[in-house]
Formats: structure tokens, sequence, C-alpha cells
């Protein structure tokens, strides 16, 4: 029996637990009173309440001056889950279709396996984050002091990922994760009969060329060894027949890996609304919000990662990052380190993230503790 067999059970009851009583971005007050109970029966050093929901549990072995990150996050997604598992979240309209729940377990496995039989010199700190989904949790932690209160020399985090088999642990050195901007546009005009479009701006007509041209952008101004995703995503205006609407709004998301493609992105899209203005006599309300950097891993921790992944199961190194975001970016920007990827695809067209079908799957969760309590023997190694 190896070190890890004993928990599995009593992990996997935890994630399930935890899976049913799902908490969004900020609220996960249950979540990280749980997190925090198991940390200290484990023997570790809490600190909770960090960036609002957050806990830090810190394991100390040894004299060594190094230190480590290893972060979770923690809090669910506002979807109605659908998968009718004996687990399913009892709240509706909230479940965790992302797999957090999954990732809070592993940690908690590394931190119990880890203080058990340490095998390093140093410090770790676990790091369990709030509001991954969209708020910023990490920012949030880092603006109250996070790594000024817990030194970590490098930082790591690992995300499920159903998109590779299960088991499998891919990463990359640079970019891995986009930048996730999001955009409001408000085209105004006056209002009035459609019956009479000679003496009213038309907002619908003006927004239908809007979306048009915004699909030229990537294509047509992004260079095309760059990877980029403009999407048009919300189209609101009109209430009746024969009324042309006074305004029309468009929303949509902007996805990169270079900031210099982010600014070209952006810049491009104001001199299109100007011209929009224009040609429509309408006036145009834009505001671009850059809500996640890049997820950018430092290319050593991302060369040692893949190399200590090698030791655990079968290490890829991924071709591609995804244009999905992750505010792990925040933490990146602050200290060199990687995010990871963990296989758990099983069988054929497995439910993707963020889908009312998926769960979580506890047949990776082994793999994913080895491969914590691997990293931080490795960088903590006296």
């Amino acid at each position: 029996m190896n070190e890890i067999t004993p928990l599995l059970a009593p992990l996997v009851a935890l994630r399930r637990d935890i899976h049913a009583r799902p908490e969004l971005g900020f609220a996960e007050h249950g979540t990280a009173a749980r997190i925090a109970k198991v940390l200290r029966e484990t023997g570790l050093e809490v600190h909770e309440g960090i960036g609002g929901t957050g806990v830090v549990g810190v394991l100390r072995a040894g004299h060594g001056p190094r230190t480590l990150g290893l972060r979770a996050d923690m809090d669910a997604l506002p979807i109605e889950e659908r998968t009718g598992l004996a687990w399913q979240s009892t709240v509706p309209g909230c479940f965790h279709g992302c797999g957090h729940d999954g990732h809070v377990a592993m940690l908690l496995g590394a931190a119990q396996v880890l203080a058990r039989d340490p095998q390093f010199s140093g410090t770790v700190h676990f790091i369990f984050q709030p509001a991954e989904e969209g708020l910023g949790g990490a920012r949030a932690m880092i603006e109250d002091g996070l790594f000024e209160r817990f030194d970590c020399e490098r930082v790591y985090a690992l995300h499920n990922w159903p998109a590779l088999p299960a088991g499998t642990i891919a990463t990359r050195p640079g970019p891995i994760m986009g930048a996730a901007d999001k955009f409001a546009i408000e085209i105004v005009g006056r209002g009035g009969h459609a019956a009479l479009p000679h003496d009213t701006p038309d907002t619908i007509l003006a927004a239908a060329s809007l979306v048009q041209q915004l699909n030229t952008v990537i294509g047509r101004d992004v260079p095309p060894s760059a990877n980029a995703v403009l999407s048009v995503t919300e189209i609101h205006g009109g209430h009746a027949h024969n009324v042309l609407p006074a305004s029309v709004r468009v929303g949509g998301t902007v996805r990169s890996f270079d900031p210099a493609v982010q600014d070209r992105i952006e810049e491009r899209m104001r001199q299109i609304l100007r011209g929009i203005e224009a040609s429509f006599e309408v006036t145009a309300r834009f505001d671009y919000d850059r809500y996640y950097p890049a997820t950018i891993n430092d290319p050593a921790a991302a060369h040692d990662a893949l190399t200590i992944a090698a030791s655990v199961g079968e290490a890829l190194l991924a071709r591609e990052p995804a244009a999905t975001s992750e505010d792990f970016s925040f933490m990146l920007q602050q200290r060199p380190g990687a995010y990871l990827w963990l296989g758990q695809g099983r069988g054929e067209n497995p439910p993707p993230l963020h889908n009312p079908h998926y769960d979580f799957n506890d047949d990776v969760m082994e793999t994913g503790i080895r491969l914590h309590v691997a990293l931080a023997r490795h960088w903590l190694a006296d």
C-alpha cells in the first residue's frame, strides 16, 4: 500500500460533499471552513480570510530557506447541474462545473502526504483561492498581501483537462492560457418610426455593420503567426416591429496571448467604432475591460514541471495554449511558476468544462496528489 491509498476514499467523499454544496466566488464560506479544518487536523498552520474567503496552509520542514506555493481554486459556477449523480448539487443554479472541488481535494491530499512524510527542507504554502471564475480572486489575495505574508519563490497550479486522456499531465513554457477581455458597446441614435428611416439614425443597421466589421479584425489586423479570438456574443435592441430603437447594445469577448496583439485589437475596434459613428450618424459608447491577463509560464518552471510529471505519469509538452482564461495569471505576474493540465478524459466525447453534464473524474485524484507532492519535494530538496 502506498502513502496515498489510505487517503483516497475520504478525499473522494470530501470532494463529492463539496460538489453537493457548491458556493460561488467570494461566497465560499463553508468550503473555506472545511478546508481550514482539514488543514488544522493535518497539523498545518492555517490562515483564513485572505482576499475575502481565501485560505493558506503553511507546512515547514527542516531548515531550508526555499519556499513554494501550490494553488487550488475553490469556487463553483452559476450553472444548473444535469448529471443526475448521487452527489449532484443541492443548490439551484450553482454547481462545480469546472472541477474546483477536485482541485481542493487533490491539494488537501498533498498537504496530508507531505505533513506525514515531508522528505523536503523548506516551506510549502498551500493556497486555496476564491473566485477564479471571472471575479479575480487571485488578484484579491495578492492585494491582501498574499506574497508578502507567504513568500513563494515559485508557484504552481493544476487544472483538470477533459480533452486530455485521464492521468496525462501537460504544460508548456510561455503562454498557456489566454488573456480575457470583454467589451460592451452601446450604439445610440434618437429612435423613431420605422416607416420614416430618413428621419432617424438606424441603430439596428449600424449594429449589423459593426458586427460584420468586428469579425474582420482577427483575419485582417492580427498577424497570421499570432493567436487571437474575437467573438460577438450579445446583441440587444428593439421592442416593436414599427419602431427604430434609440439604442442597441453589442457585447462579446477577446482572447489573446501577446500584449501587443491585445493592444492592436482594442485600437482597431475603436477605429471601427469611429467609422460607424460617422457612417450612421450615431454615437458609440465603448467599454473594454481587460479583466484577466494571459497566463504565461516561466520557462524554467515549466521545464521542471514536465520533468517531474514524467516521474508521476505520462508527461506531454502542450502544443499550443488554450484560448480560455485563468486568473492564476496574476500570480505568475508576481512570481515565477507554471500552470499545468491534468487529463481527466474518459470514454468518447467527455463533457467539457462548464458543461451541465460535467463531473470531476475521481480516478485521476491520485495522480494529481502525486504531482503536487513531487513538485514540492523537488523544489525543496534538502
